[in-house]
């Protein structure tokens, strides 16, 4: 059966495995927008070294797990959101303040909440990661 929403179902397997404490595993499909997210999360240290593998197929990641995924998620509708209003958001998808990032994608590329603040850019609100 085919992945309907790729990004959902790289956050659903990051999450089970960190529940499984695993130390790595296999997303498929891969694809450029995801290989950004990630990117987002490896900065802020909530996964370790990550590399896509060409399968011959659509290709799939191998992501190495440090254990300090407590939950994420996508947020679905795509909200916009303006430069001042991440304090909102944040209330809304994060448990605390300054606890997590929310993930934005903005023109300047896919980058976290805080990044997007400090430049004063606004954009769509991606997903969540705590």
């Amino acid at each position: 059966m085919p992945a309907l929403n790729i990004l959902s179902n790289l956050f659903t397997t990051l999450y089970n495995n960190e529940m499984r404490r695993k130390r790595e595993c296999i997303v498929l499909p891969a694809s450029k927008f995801s290989s950004e997210v990630l990117r987002v999360m490896q900065k802020h240290r909530y996964i370790g070294e990550f590399e896509q593998v060409d399968d011959g197929r659509l290709g799939k990641f191998r992501i190495q797990l440090l254990a300090k995924i407590n939950k994420c998620g996508i947020i679905t509708p795509r909200f916009s959101v303006k430069k001042d209003k991440y304090l909102d958001w944040e209330r809304q998808f994060l448990p605390s303040y300054n606890m997590g990032i929310l993930i934005v994608s903005t023109n300047k590329g896919i980058m976290s909440h805080h990044d997007a603040q400090d430049q004063g850019l606004g954009g769509s609100l991606i997903g969540y990661v705590y």
